[in-house]
């Protein structure tokens, strides 16, 4: 019997489909993930062309910055000086889960992340909604740190005694019409990500180095102004403050799960992913805690609520000379243009992996021969997240992507527990340490701080997936590529053991 794989065109068969209960709980083969990652769709496929620093660097992009540029305002009076320990536990909470994401990277180096490791371990249901959620941790993310560009390009018009009205640099609801700062920088990384990955790649690690480095300046200048008794109280909204900072900063830790996102485009997936997330997380979490301390020993913690673009307003007040904020402010939009850039990149590849399966529409699937990237899932993407960004307040968003993101994370720990029990047969170039104490503590800390979520965004969270399980019974499920497998087909493609491209395999390709 020729066995079929789920790549090309194959229509869903109509005989023999499996109930409803049997499709949620039917289960991708790991070995038809690895194979589409070498294989492509419909015959192209996305180019190795990411080295390990590249891969760091995505992560880093779409994670560093997002969390002290954009929300840290309205996050400290929140938590009041212990912003700094929210920003630790959010870190401890997103390195247990960075160990599983590393785990199930070298495993299954395919491009939909959590997604495809769901649907791997837990079937097509769960699968779904982990992609749903996804859906809404991106594109919203995106959004939301967008949203924020406005902020820094009036500071660095001030000097120059300008500035852009509100009506061009907020959205409604926040006094605005729209936010064009935010609908240009969307634009911008979108045109670039249509011109290739690899290029996008080398652009992202250039302006990462000019953001690690403002970041540290601020931290040089900040230090200079520091007053010890501004963290006293430590705690004034108590340890409630601390964890409900703690679940609002959360989003800005899902980088490494960008990163996760490239396992077709890395020349050496296996080894370099799980690298490449574990690095990146000790970079992100070490210069999060070392700008909060550095801004609240800059400034009483009261001062910063309703403040907009703070570590610009700090820069200025303490050296008195303008121009250092309009470096920094500059600085800050490329930091904000890299997170865009980056995390737009894991959406459209995300769509991508679940067009293949038949779950979204295939326009999102497609793959150009020209320049190996989804031009046409990239433009939808793009022009979609850019209407959002103009038009929504960044609270709503920050905290409807933090919700998204817990709940994929914990999926993940979960995902590493149950392959450890039913597969441990398969080749891990990285196992989770202290197992399984710690994916148990990954996806019991994402629980916690989902739980530390106001009821607004439980609601929106809500709303949500009731869209979603419309969608999925609208479309995904009559379309899905794994239903439509016969029993016969199945049990084959499940007893196969994933076979990927060797490394000098690779290397003779790229040459």
């Amino acid at each position: 019997m020729t066995v079929p794989t789920l790549i090309g065109e194959r229509p869903p068969a109509a005989a023999g489909r499996p109930g409803l209960a049997a499709q949620i709980l039917r289960r991708k083969p790991i070995g038809q993930l690895v194979s589409e990652a070498e294989t492509g769709h419909g015959g192209t496929r996305l180019v190795r062309s990411f080295g390990v620093l590249q891969l760091t660097m995505i992560s880093v992009g779409a994670t560093l910055g997002t969390g002290i540029l954009v929300i840290l305002g309205e996050s400290v009076p929140l938590a009041g000086p212990a912003i700094w320990i929210s920003f630790a536990i959010a870190g401890l909470a997103a390195l247990l889960s960075a160990v599983s994401y590393a785990e199930m990277a070298g495993l299954v180096p395919a491009a939909g992340s959590s997604y495809s490791y769901t649907y791997a371990t837990m079937g097509e249901g769960m699968a779904w909604i982990c992609g749903w959620c996804l859906v809404l941790e991106y594109a919203v993310s995106v959004a939301a740190v967008a949203v924020g560009a406005g902020q820094y390009v009036n500071e660095a018009l001030a000097v120059f005694g300008l500035s852009l009205p509100d009506a061009m640099s907020q959205p409604p609801g926040a006094g605005g019409v729209l936010n064009v700062p935010a609908i240009v920088i969307v634009v911008l990384a979108m045109v670039l990500l249509v011109r290739g990955a690899k290029e996008s790649a080398w652009i992202n690690t250039a302006i990462v180095l000019v953001k690690v480095g403002i970041l540290l300046f601020f931290c040089a200048v900040a230090f200079t102004a520091f007053n010890g008794g501004h963290f006293e109280p430590l705690m004034p909204m108590g340890a409630a403050g601390v964890s409900a900072a703690a679940s609002r900063v959360f989003f800005s830790y899902i980088g490494f799960d960008a990163a996760s996102t490239a396992g077709e485009e890395a020349r050496n997936p296996k080894r370099d992913l799980p690298r490449a997330i574990l690095l990146s997380m000790l970079i992100v979490t070490s210069i999060y805690v070392l700008v909060a301390v550095a801004a609240i020993g800059a400034r009483p913690w009261g001062w910063f609520d309703g403040t907009e673009a703070a570590l610009v307003k700090i820069l200025e007040e303490t050296t008195g000379q303008p121009w250092v904020g309009v470096v920094f402010a500059v600085g800050a939009v490329l930091a904000i243009a890299s997170i865009v850039l980056t995390v737009l990149y894991g959406q459209t590849r995300i769509l991508l992996s679940m067009s293949r399966d038949g779950l979204v529409p295939k326009v999102f699937g497609r793959v150009s021969a020209r320049t190996g990237t989804p031009v046409a899932g990239t433009l939808i993407v793009g022009t979609a997240v850019a209407v959002t960004a103009g038009l929504v307040p960044l609270g709503a968003l920050a905290d409807a992507t933090s919700i998204g993101t817990l709940f994929a994370f914990a999926l993940v720990n979960v995902a590493v527990i149950y392959l450890r029990r039913t597969r441990p047969e398969l080749t891990r170039s990285f196992r989770v340490p202290l197992f399984p104490l710690t994916p148990i503590l990954g996806a019991l800390m994402c629980a916690y701080l989902m739980a530390n979520l106001g009821a607004e965004t439980w609601v929106v969270f809500g709303a949500w997936m009731l869209v979603g399980l419309a969608a999925y019974f609208g479309y995904g499920r009559k379309n899905s590529r794994v239903a439509a497998l016969s029993h016969e087909e199945y049990r084959e493609l499940s007893s196969r053991q994933p076979v990927t491209t060797t490394t000098q395999e690779l290397k003779a390709e790229i040459s």
